[in-house]
């Protein structure tokens, strides 16, 4: 093998190229001998594969775990969350990491917050369900629905106004979408009722992790949250939960961002602000009930 070939292979992140067929074999056995024997377990392996699913999907959009962009896309093209199209995603979420314009109600794609403005013209019931999905119960519970609804409509109108880019992603979506509904039709043995249950459950998971990720803060630099959590959620989300780790380095995989934050926890600490909490468990008894910041952003206009 030539010298350029071993250089090749010796760049490649095995351990995310590993963790991704875990990932798919244990979906592959949640949605057929599993759900058979025993449907709780099969929904429950659907959950966390689909949940990890999207978190691998972040790494491979942020050139993970090889060098080649399409290679990285192939890699999660099956889309096993269904409703959110791979280009969408990285278009804005590359969009998103210009912390200049985080929590940012027009600019950051990302954002729950609203114009002031916006939120004075919504009527009362609108309300009522985005101060719900501000709490992290609502988040659970609603957010997944609200979230496809919003963004699905932001890029109808889009498609309407005719870009292109947008209708490509969704032209790519349709086969990445057709491959789980053949599999599930074929050789699923799951209901689709507990398909769909478990994918939107999985969903309900990913709002944990952005559901406090960024604040509004007058310093760009203070509006990235770090959740100094090791537990199941860390590993679902790729420790992603150390987000202004990832914001400052997201060249870096995912295996790497628990050293380098411990090696300089007073730097990162430092640079937010101190915005942490100290674990999920935390973030729970706090805000379940109880939402952490308005919905009109309280810092707009700037």
């Amino acid at each position: 093998m030539s010298t350029n070939k071993v250089a090749r292979w010796r760049g490649v992140e095995w351990p995310t190229l590993a963790l991704l067929a875990i990932c798919y074999g244990l979906w592959a056995l949640g949605t057929t001998s599993v759900a058979e024997l025993w449907l709780p377990a099969g929904m429950a392996l659907v959950v966390f594969t689909t949940a990890l699913h999207s978190s691998l999907t972040h790494e491979m959009l942020h050139g993970h775990p090889f060098r080649s962009r399409f290679w990285n896309g192939a890699l999660v093209f099956p889309a096993l969350s269904l409703v959110v199209p791979y280009l969408r995603f990285k278009d804005t979420h590359l969009a998103h990491h210009r912390d200049s314009i985080l929590t940012d109600p027009y600019d950051d794609p990302e954002t729950n917050y609203l114009d002031p403005k916006v939120w004075a013209a919504l009527p009362r019931w609108r309300q009522a369900l985005h101060r719900f999905n501000n709490t992290l119960a609502g988040r659970l519970l609603i957010g997944p629905a609200l979230g496809t609804w919003s963004f699905t409509l932001s890029d109808l109108r889009l498609l309407a106004g005719g870009d292109r880019r947008v209708l490509a992603g969704y032209l790519l979506h349709l086969p990445a979408v057709a491959v789980v509904l053949v599999w599930m039709g074929t050789l699923g043995q799951m209901p689709w009722w507990a398909f769909a249950v478990s994918v939107y459950a999985a969903l309900s998971i990913l709002k944990i992790r952005t559901f406090l990720e960024h604040r509004a803060h007058l310093d760009a630099r203070g509006r990235t949250v770090i959740i100094e959590d090791c537990g199941p959620l860390a590993l679902i989300f790729l420790n992603n939960n150390l987000h202004v780790v990832h914001h400052m380095h997201a060249a870096v995989p995912w295996y790497r961002l628990p050293v380098l934050y411990r090696n300089n926890r007073d730097r990162y600490l430092s640079r937010n602000d101190g915005y942490r909490y100290r674990s999920y468990a935390e973030v729970f008894r706090r805000y379940l009930l109880k939402a952490k910041d308005p919905v009109p952003h309280p810092l707009w206009p700037r």
